[in-house]
């Protein structure tokens, strides 16, 4: 149970907004969908979202333990890079959940993954098997998978230590000034936009190395290789810096000159230590046929 006062400074906004502030972990809906159900109450009643707060109003809020999702062995063609006994490399496409979550619960890479071997690592929880690292929905290329808890924990501690390396290219729209550099920016959940991340000063630490790679006319392919891994950093960075990612429906309002089912975004390079040997395993997915879509129309058009 968490209970929480309206302090005197902070003013009559909306009810759901105002604990869209205390509790940043939880977005709008799943605020709304509590207050609905009665596990907020303010002043020991029910309330309602609309309902402006008050200084001095107390609220208590009930948060249900989340139910365990039975998860699905689903046959689905996979994108295998690499497999040995302990970890597999995935070229994920776009459009692909990578784990069960609202909406997808047995249409995931998780699933496929489960119908394809059932040596997955549990470090990450029955829901997340094997996942050491995501990819967005709309976000192609690779990932790797541990088969084995040593595997998931050794793969883990390279993440961190920034001994695995993951290179990304987008294409974006502007042109850069200079031709490399690096965007150090903290990334937070949005105060409003719940989907959405954004810089923020209380944010978790970001950094993004990129460079150009072509130019091409009013948009640029560009390359960003990941010191962080939080949610969505390579396409908040790429507002922040004025260049956001074509396609991406979140971040840029501009419309693509070609339909792309996702962002133009890749995950195209991937390196890291074995975790039962010194051998160092680097791999590279070519882009998918979105994004050379996409290139192919603006070289096309720049020629021109």
């Amino acid at each position: 149970m968490i209970q929480l006062t309206v302090q005197p400074n902070q003013g009559t906004t909306r009810l759901d907004l105002w604990l869209v502030e205390q509790l940043p972990d939880l977005s709008r809906g799943r605020i709304q969908d509590l207050i609905a159900k009665q596990c907020v109450l303010r002043n020991g009643l029910p309330c309602r979202s609309k309902d402006p707060v008050r200084p001095g109003d107390a609220f208590s809020i009930e948060i249900p333990a989340p139910q365990s999702l039975e998860l699905v062995a689903t046959e689905m063609p996979l994108s295998i890079v690499y497999e040995d006994d302990c970890l597999i490399v995935i070229d994920k496409p776009q459009g692909l959940v990578v784990h069960p979550a609202a909406g997808h619960s047995d249409d995931t890479l998780v699933n496929a993954l489960l119908a394809h071997c059932t040596d997955l690592s549990g470090i990450n929880g029955v829901e997340r098997p094997g996942i050491v690292h995501r990819l967005d929905k709309d976000t192609s290329g690779l990932l790797v998978v541990a088969k084995t808890d040593h595997a998931h924990q050794d793969l883990q501690r390279q993440i961190q230590a920034k001994t695995a390396q993951r290179v990304y290219r987008a294409v974006v729209w502007g042109v850069p000034r200079t031709e490399t550099g690096t965007i150090d920016a903290p990334l937070g959940r949005h105060p409003v936009h719940r989907q959405k991340m954004t810089v923020r000063p209380d944010g978790r630490s970001a950094r993004t190395h990129w460079r150009i790679v072509e130019r091409l006319g009013n948009c640029t392919l560009m390359e960003f290789t990941l010191e962080t891994g939080r949610t969505h950093q390579i396409r908040v960075h790429c507002l922040q810096n004025n260049h956001p990612v074509v396609g991406d429906p979140l971040y840029s309002s501009a419309k693509s000159p070609v339909h792309l089912e996702g962002q133009a975004l890749h995950a195209f390079q991937l390196s890291f230590d074995h975790p039962n040997s010194t051998k160092r395993l680097s791999f590279e997915a070519p882009l998918p046929p979105d994004m050379m879509k996409l290139l192919n129309y603006l070289r096309r058009r720049i020629q021109t």
